[in-house]
């Protein structure tokens, strides 16, 4: 399919304004098609040709201005509008469009629970084009209005309130001016919660397999809602702008959520079946205060092309952790912020595929670069960037420059430029200086400190490899006279770094010295030998989770950069992990510890060692919470021994007595997950897989079943599993993402070895074939990552030269490749 270039549409901006859509949708016309009638109105300014998008089944009759035009003029997905004359037109589009299995477009997905069949919209980036032919691109607003036939007994979902009309037939409320990649669209025989708030009709929307799931936590969705809507009303001069909030959960859905004005699309394993712990929660809260800080930035007021989608990103990520600590129970979200976001970015950042914050407008000239960029560095590193010039510039200028934006663009466009200047308007501070150096560069800087001691005092020297100026806190910890494992603060002091001079402090030097205490900036940080001797002893002696991040984060970059060796990583959490309060440090250094460090960073002789002193650690947690104090790090020490165990007896007795002997007992996805490792182990077959399906056959419990059918070490499961894969193309992205997962075990590296030469053209192949969705997919899940070889590594390279795969899996090979020849660097020392 032809992709639009950022000058073509720029040339069509010019010549078009679009005023209205009309679409009418026919969803009941069967499993594979659906009806697509688009009548558009819209002004030329000048004559002109253009063209317009769609990728439909079949193009059954186009006119413009009552004047018929060939369908087969259709070149791939654009329609050619030539001999436009300057003024009004109508374009009256009617074609079938396909319903989709890959969360793209419009998707389909019968419940395999009750088998209720539900559909909903996924339109970002180009997909608007597989629902409704479109003008797309983000600056070409325009009213929407939409009539939408379904099945008796559905409801539907749309940007504005809906409306039944009978027969099946809904209207939704016109839309203010809004993106097409804003339109939205969901039905099905919904589960709903209603109630209304602020004048405003509120409502949460789910599968009803999951009705009991989705009440006994909406008093939960609801609360988190209302607040963080209040609290944007404070921060925020511009009310919000739509007339309803609907938050639906739906199947399949590739992104966390989706910023749909008046109907923001979730993915529904936010409607926990099983058990959760309070961080799981918190994620799900800050999810939804993200979403809404897009009705204002990204809906609202809209980038102008999507070299700006990082700015969207950016200000929503920022906003979701900071509005729910401010507004929310949730008052620790920088912690998990700083453990399993930033590294995300950190991680990003370092690789070949790297690119500013804000890339060069040269660097994003067609919509499938665009694509690329959602990534680590648009939403963590960019929050990141957002909250150095929070601090830097401070809150109440930062919001003043905000405001002025939305009130310079609602209901139109704007570009970096525009939201820089905008903040200009409200400081002194030169903030086009700090816009070139934050968000126009590359990279990760690192702090390292350099401490002397002279006449009574301490002197700090901060070492700085980079180019970007930050304004840190650095904390200084003494040992507890009597208590070596534990730390106090003895003061906590800002600097700005480059400095003009070394920073002197009274006294001797402290035990320890972090910089970027608070974690207010983006670097990396190191320790002078002293600090490091005390981190190895007394992490967990630290009296802050924030501050317990900073430092964690900062061993797994050295780990990362080559500077600590795995092994002590390992032995750091051993000793330090089990006193550990804070969940989401807790489950932060858990993953890292066996994803990264033992299943990768390791060599196979070495990973036993590991694996047993990760059962040692989840063994003495589970120890520590047996008198129910602490119910969400039991639950999370408990799913870890799971991962990592290497002989079956103990998960096994657990699985067929349905509880962990003091709790928790078994629920759907604990019972999963301890059969997805005794199938890695052998321990069971495919009969008692298909027995737990029998006992679960919802989506989940499908799913679970594709996992582990593919763990099992037999060569007919993995041939039965890579078939499904990359042959018969009949897997909706889940159910591919499920058999992926099972797929790669560093157990089982002479049974796959076959598969890792495999890998590179049938993932090629499958990519060209199937789309972006399933390319990511196959990069991410179905990527050999356990192959940890240089004869891996040359493949890839070979296949990245030679292959010629998709932007969506080149960009995920290139990736994986990079943190592939980091583990073989890790391994040499």
């Amino acid at each position: 399919m032809s992709v639009l270039t950022r000058d073509e549409a720029q040339t069509r901006a010019k010549l078009l304004d679009v005023h209205h859509y009309g679409i009418e949708l026919d969803l009941t016309g069967g499993d594979e098609t659906f009806d697509s009638l688009t009548v558009i109105r819209f002004t030329a300014r000048a004559d002109a040709d253009t063209f317009v998008e769609l990728k439909p089944a079949e193009l059954r009759s186009v006119t413009l201005d009552g004047r018929p035009l060939d369908p087969e003029t259709l070149d791939e997905n654009r329609l050619p509008l030539e001999g436009l004359t300057a003024g009004e037109h109508e374009l009256r589009v009617d074609a079938s469009m396909r319903y989709s299995r890959t969360g793209e477009g419009m998707h389909r997905f019968t419940d395999p629970t009750d088998g209720e069949t539900y559909l909903y919209t996924q339109l970002f980036m180009e997909d608007v084009q597989r629902v409704f032919a479109a003008f797309d691109q983000p600056d070409l607003k325009s009213v929407f209005e939409l009539t939408v036939t379904a099945p008796e007994g559905w409801t539907v979902l749309a940007n504005g309130v809906t409306e039944h009309l009978g027969d099946g037939r809904w209207k939704a409320a016109p839309t203010p001016l809004i993106s097409t990649y804003l339109v939205a669209v969901a039905a099905g025989p919904w589960h709903s919660v209603r109630t209304e708030h602020a004048g405003l009709p509120f409502g949460l929307h789910c599968r009803r397999s999951l009705a009991p799931y989705l009440d006994a936590d909406a008093d939960e969705i609801l609360e988190v809602t209302r607040a963080c809507f209040d609290r944007y009303h404070e921060k925020f001069d511009e009310p919000y702008p739509f007339d309803s909030y609907d938050q639906a959960f739906v199947p399949e859905f590739n992104a966390g959520a989706m910023e749909n004005p008046g109907l923001v699309t979730f993915r529904d394993e936010f409607v926990y079946r099983s058990a959760v712990t309070d961080t799981e929660r918190q994620t799900r809260a800050m999810v939804i205060a993200h979403e809404m800080a897009h009705m204002w930035f990204g809906d609202l007021v809209t980038l102008r092309w999507w070299d700006d989608i990082w700015l969207n990103e950016s200000f929503a990520e920022y906003m979701g952790y900071q509005t729910l600590t401010e507004a929310t129970r949730f008052t620790d979200t920088w912690v998990d912020f700083g453990v399993a976001r930033k590294s995300w970015g950190y991680d990003a950042d370092q690789r070949p595929s790297t690119h500013p914050v804000a890339p060069d407008p040269d660097a994003v000239p067609d919509t499938a670069s665009a694509m690329l960029n959602f990534d680590g560095i648009s939403y963590a590193k960019g929050a990141s960037a957002l909250r150095q010039l929070v601090a830097w510039l401070g809150e109440k200028d930062f919001l003043a420059g905000i405001n002025t934006h939305f009130a310079r663009h609602k209901f139109a466009n704007a570009t970096l430029a525009d939201f820089i200047d905008n903040l200009a308007s409200a400081t002194e501070r030169d903030v086009h200086a700090w816009a070139d150096a934050w968000l126009r560069t590359t990279g990760v800087d690192t702090l390292t400190p350099e401490i002397t001691e002279a006449d009574g005092q301490w002197h700090l020297t901060v070492g700085h490899r980079g180019s970007r100026p930050h304004r840190v806190a650095v904390g200084a910890y003494d040992t507890v006279p009597g208590e070596g494992d534990r730390l106090t603060l003895r003061e906590r002091f800002e600097i700005d770094v480059p400095q003009g001079e070394p920073t002197h402090r009274p006294g001797r030097r402290p035990d320890l010295v972090l910089l970027n205490d608070g974690d207010l900036t983006y670097a990396k940080v190191r320790f002078d030998t002293k600090s490091f001797q005390t981190v190895r002893a007394a992490l967990g002696g630290l009296p802050d989770p924030l501050t317990r991040a900073v430092v964690w984060n900062a061993l797994r970059d050295a780990v990362r950069d080559g500077e600590l060796p795995a092994t002590d990583y390992i032995e750091t959490a051993r000793a330090h992990l089990p006193h550990e309060t804070d969940l989401a440090v807790v489950q932060g250094v858990l993953t890292f510890a066996t994803v990264h460090v033992a299943d990768r960073y390791l060599t196979p002789e070495q990973r036993p060692a590991a694996l047993a002193a990760l059962t040692g650690l989840c063994r003495d947690l589970i120890r520590r919470t047996e008198d129910g104090s602490h119910p969400g790090l039991r639950l999370t020490a408990v799913r870890h021994l799971i991962a990592v165990a290497v002989h079956p007896d103990t998960i096994s007795a657990w699985f067929s007595e349905g509880t962990v002997p003091g709790g928790p007992e078994l629920d759907p996805e604990l019972r999963w997950r301890i059969l997805g490792r005794l199938s890695v182990l052998g321990a069971v077959d495919d009969a008692v897989i298909e027995a737990e399906l029998v006992q679960d056959p919802s989506a989940t419990g499908q799913e679970g079943a594709a996992r582990c059918r593919a763990a099992l070490p037999d060569p007919e499961a993995k041939r039965a599993a890579w078939d499904a894969m990359f042959a018969d193309d009949g897997l909706s992205n889940y159910l591919f993402t499920a058999t992926a997962q099972g797929f790669w075990q560093p157990e089982q590296a002479d049974l796959l070895h076959e598969y890792v030469e495999r890998y590179w053209p049938d993932a090629v192949a499958v990519a060209e074939r199937r789309g972006p969705a399933i390319a990511e997919a196959a990069g991410r899940f179905a990527f050999p990552a356990s192959a940890v070889t240089p004869e891996t590594l040359a493949l890839g390279e070979t296949c990245l030269r030679d292959a010629g795969p998709i932007p969506a899996l080149r960009r995920k090979l290139t990736d994986q490749l990079d943190d592939l020849a980091r583990a073989l660097r890790v391994r040499q020392g």
